[in-house]
């Protein structure tokens, strides 16, 4: 009977030996995008992120689902979150500029200074409560700015004002479309990866967007003409988290995302949306077979007078000056 009774308590010291040792519960959380593997997000953005992650808390993994593998709409990237299709998502504000009227002031022309960060503008404005309402039911795990915009052209040169009036530019949301309407062209929003083949087939004449989509989008292909130098604004994009997805972690899988989350990973994406750039800007200059026009001080100003009020003007439509004041750093 002893030895019966230490054979059962060893036993049993044995397994809450085992459980005891086990590791905390693996998790893996979803990462969804529209754009191929080898666009910027990836470098810039996602192995950071996992990186990150993978040191605090090696039982957190990030599951990445590029191209739209989990939908290929990609104005609907952000309902995906919401909905929980996708524990996170990548996606631009624009493509539902509806949703995001104040923080698409980020993207208006003289609203980012030089000596700003796009990402420090988002996050001012995000934590002063100005425009979180617009982000609901998620988590932003980044909020950034791209390069500034450049015209992306087929077969017509812009150095004035006078060279788009008439034209149809693509752009990605309501901000750009304000923007190319003042200069007297239409503005027609679509998602980037339709812009390869409507710049081809001649549905639309040009582009306004970073110059990090030429090489992303392979749109020197079907462009040969680029304008430089210009106060087009540039573009906003998020990375956003399923708050109740967030909310359902351990502390320590919360605390491994919180560890990058913000402008830790804003800037991340930031650097390397302007890096690409500068890498596609020298390419593009260096082939022999493209115009690239870059503006002297005084054509620029010609494009500056036109665009630069605008920032103001929207803000005084939607009520949002308080939202201008504090992402210009007033």
């Amino acid at each position: 009977m002893f030895y019966k009774t230490v054979g059962k308590y060893a036993a049993t010291a044995i397994v809450a030996t085992a459980f005891g040792a086990m590791p905390a519960v693996a998790e893996t959380l979803s990462f969804a995008h529209f754009v191929p593997p080898q666009h910027t997000i990836t470098s810039s953005t996602i192995e950071p992120l996992q990186a990150a992650i993978a040191k605090m808390s090696p039982d957190l993994e990030i599951q990445v689902y590029p191209g739209g593998e989990l939908g290929a709409g990609p104005l609907e990237q952000y309902v995906r979150a919401v909905q929980g299709v996708a524990d996170m998502v990548w996606g631009l504000q624009g493509y539902t500029s509806s949703q995001f009227p104040k923080t698409m002031l980020s993207e208006l022309p003289g609203v980012k200074t030089d000596g700003q960060n796009g990402y420090d503008i988002l996050w001012d404005a995000y934590e002063s409560g100005q425009i979180s309402g617009e982000f609901p039911a998620t988590v932003p795990l980044a909020l950034y700015l791209s390069e500034p915009n450049v015209f992306i052209m087929k077969d017509h040169d812009v150095r004035t004002p006078a060279d788009v009036a008439g034209l149809k530019i693509r752009v990605s949301g309501s901000a750009a479309a304000r923007v190319i309407e003042a200069l007297g062209a239409t503005a027609v929003q679509m998602p980037a990866n339709e812009i390869y083949n409507s710049l081809q087939t001649g549905l639309i004449d040009g582009v306004v967007t970073g110059a990090s989509a030429i090489g992303d989008f392979k749109l020197d292909e079907v462009a040969n003409s680029y304008t430089t130098g210009v106060s087009l604004g540039q573009i906003s994009f998020y990375v956003v988290m399923n708050k109740a997805r967030y909310d359902g972690l351990s502390d320590k899988h919360r605390a491994a995302i919180d560890s990058i989350a913000g402008r830790a990973l804003s800037k991340s994406a930031e650097d390397g949306w302007n890096a690409r750039a500068e890498q596609v800007l020298d390419t593009i200059q260096s082939t022999g077979d493209n115009t690239v026009i870059e503006l002297t001080a005084d054509e620029a100003a010609a494009f500056s007078a036109i665009t630069d009020p605008l920032a103001d003007v929207i803000a005084a439509e939607i009520g949002a000056e308080d939202v201008l004041a504090t992402m210009r750093g007033n």
